[in-house]
């Protein structure tokens, strides 16, 4: 469905995304979005095609640019081992990644972590870390091919301490810290893992 900008989809939206953080997504209601909305569930189908649509709509800015982000830190880490068989950048890293979209899109990212079961989005944060570990092996492979002394892991051992790494920094956010508290705990977890990534990394 395209993406409307008119003034009632924005009425729309806002009062989607109150009803899905107030209820979550399984008991959010098309009839209670519309109350809020001041319209009809009749009226309210012109904007969305269902519920999940409306969830989808309001969560998806912060799922493309976020991915966007992390594919572009992947690309500029491995520019950045070339470079002189360089260090992988440790300061545009997930957490860093975190504290910008939290800025803007904590709200959505609180839909996400929190209020996504019975949506498409319930899995993303698994589904994130599978794909993290996916590329991390692959950069600890590429770092063994340019010399680097990478620690022996195993694909479990990697897992658990990316779910570890991943769950932590997002917990802010699912928590409901402020901005300032968000942002000083993400670097305090960055001066905390980069130590441990840098060791495993051969570093």
């Amino acid at each position: 469905m395209p993406r409307d900008k008119s003034e009632s989809h924005q009425i729309v939206l806002k009062a989607a995304k109150q009803e899905f953080l107030e209820k979550g997504f399984e008991e959010a209601s098309i009839r209670s979005i519309g109350k809020r909305a001041g319209m009809t569930s009749a009226a309210l189908y012109r904007h969305a095609k269902d519920k999940e649509d409306l969830f989808n709509q309001l969560v998806e800015p912060f799922v493309n640019e976020f991915m966007r982000r992390c594919f572009l830190h992947e690309k500029q880490s491995y520019d950045t081992i070339n470079n002189n068989n360089g260090l992988p950048d440790f300061n545009d890293n997930e957490i860093v990644i975190i504290m910008d979209m939290s800025e803007k899109f904590h709200d959505e990212m609180k839909l996400i972590f929190c209020k996504s079961k019975g949506t498409k989005y319930e899995t993303f944060l698994h589904e994130f870390i599978e794909l993290q570990q996916t590329e991390m092996e692959k950069v600890l492979t590429y770092l063994e091919t340019k010399g680097h002394k990478v620690k022996k892991i195993s694909a479990k051992e990697l897992h658990v301490f990316l779910s570890s790494y991943t769950t932590a920094i997002m917990e802010p956010i699912v928590h409901d810290y402020t901005k300032e508290e968000t942002k000083e705990c993400l670097l305090k977890m960055q001066d905390f893992f980069t130590p441990g990534w840098m060791n495993i990394m051969g570093y």
